[in-house]
């Protein structure tokens, strides 16, 4: 696997440290513990092995990956695992794509109050499809929702939204046969807009009366009721960006998708740039452009750009992909069944014998995405296994390379 020019890991440590000096007591546990985790990933801070090719006999040292959720080069293996769970749930239904996105004037509170207002976020724009979509008036059925947050635009700048996936259609009312949406047409994004406004500052006119929200720095006096008020008013005639892009182009495409979009950290390696005096650059997309207009390159300070990055980190325990209605966790298996049964579609076949038999796999097992034998492209095998702060018993041999593979 080849390692990228420059990553977050580069900037972090050559600037890190100066940043958590001049931001002492400003930072976050879970922001530091983030810097922390991205410094020593694949490092021989967290251990690793060493592998060896079965056919060529090629070795390599591959070290442990730090597995945090906000690491650019951990999520790879991650979004794998999630979608082949994911797989045996699709329908043979046109999927649709829907973005729910905070305006700007809630985004400083969001900041501030994470899990409060992700959380309501989340909730908020579920109910709104759920209830829409149960309307007689439009589909009249139970959908299924699957909903992955994203707290960053494409600068890395604060910009929460939801980005929903919808199969078209769902079982009706009285569970007796599946309803399909109109070709090409899910919901009314108009509709869907006005009601999404409608919960969403309730409830969080409701946080705030039940003292869960807190504010401090250019916000701190939001705290005050009247004050609160005051700032959503204006929300209430405003309008909310809600988004419907056309139907993926079958399963497949869905879960193209989804592999781009589960996982996606703030930035990726692959979009940087450059590291130098002039500071870091790196690729971006201008949504305000057309065409090739729209793919530009910015430069920041170091410190902004870790401030940005560090933005989107998430509070310990928070869940940034959800499953709503006929996706819930609880009961998603047995309205897959059923939906598939009114649909006249038999379930997707599984060959077990197919997944055990795959490279780096073992009955029962996950499967673990290392890479082949850069030589030969043979299957690696792990042949010693070493601890953090530690190295292999003697070098692997002659020709032994660093792997970057995940443990």
């Amino acid at each position: 696997m080849r390692r990228p020019g420059l990553e977050v890991a580069d900037i972090f440590h050559r600037h890190g440290a100066a940043w958590r000096r001049a931001h002492a007591g400003h930072l976050s546990l879970g922001q530091l513990k983030v810097m922390s985790a991205i410094e020593s990933c694949r490092s021989a801070a967290l251990g690793g092995h060493v592998e060896r090719c079965e056919d060529c006999g090629h070795s390599r040292i591959a070290y442990n990956s730090c597995r945090n959720r906000h690491c650019p080069k951990c999520q790879g293996a991650a979004a794998k695992d999630w979608l082949a769970a994911r797989e045996a749930d699709l329908l043979p239904v046109g999927y649709f794509h829907l973005v729910f996105t905070l305006p700007a004037e809630i985004a400083p509170i969001a900041y501030q109050n994470k899990a409060v207002v992700y959380d309501l976020l989340f909730r908020t724009a579920a109910e709104t499809l759920l209830t829409i979509a149960a309307d007689p008036q439009h589909l009249g059925a139970q959908i299924g929702i699957t909903a992955v947050l994203h707290s960053w635009g494409s600068a890395m700048t604060h910009h929460p939204h939801l980005h929903m996936i919808v199969p078209g259609g769902g079982i009706s009312l009285d569970g007796l046969r599946w309803v399909r949406c109109r070709p090409g047409f899910l919901l009314p994004v108009r509709v869907l807009s006005r009601l999404f406004r409608r919960l969403f500052l309730a409830r969080l006119a409701d946080a705030h009366v039940a003292g869960r929200l807190v504010f401090f720095g250019e916000i701190e006096g939001l705290g005050r009721r009247k004050a609160f008020t005051a700032h959503l008013a204006p929300l209430q005639k405003k309008k909310w960006f809600v988004y419907a892009k056309p139907p993926f182009a079958g399963p497949e495409a869905v879960l193209a998708y989804l592999a781009r979009y589960t996982h996606r950290v703030a930035i990726a390696n692959s979009r940087l740039v450059s590291l130098n005096e002039r500071g870091v650059s790196f690729r971006y997309k201008d949504y305000r452009r057309n065409g090739q207009a729209r793919f530009r390159t910015m430069t920041l300070e170091p410190n902004e750009f870790i401030r940005r990055f560090l933005l989107h980190v998430l509070p310990k325990g928070f869940h940034r992909i959800r499953h709503y209605g006929l996706l819930a966790s609880a009961t998603c298996k047995a309205n897959i069944a059923r939906a598939r049964k009114l649909i006249a579609t038999p379930p997707p076949s599984i060959e077990p014998s197919t997944e055990q038999d795959a490279p780096g796999m073992t009955a029962g097992s996950r499967p673990d995405y290392r890479p082949p034998c850069p030589c030969c492209g043979g299957r690696m095998i792990i042949v010693e296994s070493f601890g953090p702060g530690g190295g292999p018993r003697a070098p692997p041999s002659p020709q032994a390379g660093v792997g970057t593979a995940m443990p």
